[in-house]
């Protein structure tokens, strides 16, 4: 009995539906670019982190690891222990960096010893006229480096100093390529650090690690948090100008995710209210001689909530699969990149269709409910 009560509700919303046809139609098409909005921005919302974090980090490393208290540098089995509390999938590159003062044609420059794949992860930004050197014996210098000592890539020069135990040494390198930056860098030679640790001994000592993270500004905090109370020998440090813009960058985006969201669905509301108004007026004479045949209150407003909650429910859906479309597009358009879909997106943008329906449909059922069957018969 029961289920034949549903379905011959069920049938009576939808002839309803059929036979208004036409303002149903734009009520629908109103819940779904509603949910198109909904559930696009709210999917960009969710992914754009991911893709900020990525195209930040071309900005240079969020994280550094330089030496604790009144240490001068830490090893390399300390970094690990560190970088055991970043989650793997979080790191883009962790490179070591250390320091020696070191002579060319009896000049003094700073050598810096590096893992040069690992810097191309953490200074992307780095322009290298040249070539990033893959062997021992080769070297980027930096651009007053070359313009000092008039380098360029294909020439060699010898670097001559004093190990760790005072000996001297002596070393032939070819430059690769020179490093512009607009900063410190370009007052460097940059060496691979087996080279340089050949040359001033004290193998495995470094001075600081640059780390390029993809985390949030809370996660990065907790990492911070977590390093400094379990390695005692590394201090770890978030780089502000990197992490405080990226943090600001994202919450003037979801400032504008609520902003527009909130519009979207007030213009839906505002839009299915008067598309249901108008049913309301033009139904005026059906609602009389219905309550005049004995129909309750009840009855007309389940109807009425029926055929919008319906239509929100088939809105969210179309919206949540245009949204991840919408999303798409802003994605690839924006960052080059394309995102995942969301699967829970469907019954949250449903749900959220169907609130909102129903809370458009409130004041036109009231409407309905007032219909006085006396007066509406008399063609008043």
């Amino acid at each position: 009995m029961m289920m034949k009560k549903q379905t011959m509700y069920f049938r009576m919303i939808t002839s309803s539906l059929i036979r208004r046809r036409s303002r149903m139609i734009v009520a629908l098409l109103a819940v779904a670019i509603g949910a198109t909005i909904l559930s696009g921005l709210v999917t960009i919302y969710y992914d754009v982190p991911r893709q900020m974090g990525q195209e930040f980090r071309s900005y240079g490393a969020n994280l550094i690891f330089t030496p604790a208290g009144d240490e001068t540098s830490f090893t390399m089995e300390a970094v690990r222990k560190a970088t055991d509390f970043i989650p793997n999938n979080d790191i883009m590159g962790i490179a070591p960096y250390r320091y020696e003062t070191v002579k060319i044609n009896e000049q003094p420059f700073t050598a810096a010893g590096v893992i040069m794949d690992e810097v191309k992860k953490t200074s992307p930004y780095w322009f290298v006229s040249g070539q990033w050197p893959q062997n021992d014996g080769e070297a980027l210098i930096g651009q007053e480096v070359s313009d000092y000592i008039r380098l360029s890539p294909g020439d060699m020069f010898t670097v001559t100093g004093a190990n760790s135990v005072g000996d001297s040494f002596s070393r032939d390198f070819t430059v690769l390529g020179i490093v512009q930056t607009g900063g410190i860098e370009e007052a460097f030679l940059f060496v691979s650090l087996s080279d340089l640790e050949e040359m001033a001994g004290d193998k495995g000592r470094l001075d600081v690690v640059e780390c390029s993270v993809s985390a949030s500004q809370a996660e990065l905090d907790d990492i911070v948090r977590r390093i400094d109370e379990n390695v005692e020998e590394v201090t770890p440090r978030l780089v502000k100008r990197v992490t405080r813009s990226e943090g600001a960058v994202l919450a003037k985006l979801q400032a504008l995710v609520y902003l527009v969201t909130t519009i979207a669905l007030l213009l839906t509301m505002i839009c299915v209210a008067t598309t249901m108004m108008a049913v309301v007026a033009e139904r005026r004479k059906e609602i009389g001689l219905k309550k005049a045949l004995g129909a309750a209150n009840r009855s007309i407003v389940m109807e009425f909530l029926g055929e919008g909650l319906f239509l929100g429910g088939l809105g969210g859906l179309l919206g949540a699969l245009f949204g991840f479309a919408f999303a798409q597009t802003v994605s690839l358009n924006v960052f080059g990149r394309s995102i995942s879909f969301q699967p829970r997106l469907i019954p949250a943008s449903m749900a959220i269709s169907i609130i909102i329906t129903g809370l458009a449909c409130l004041l036109p059922v009231r409407s309905a409910t007032d219909v006085d069957p006396a007066i509406v018969l008399r063609g008043e």
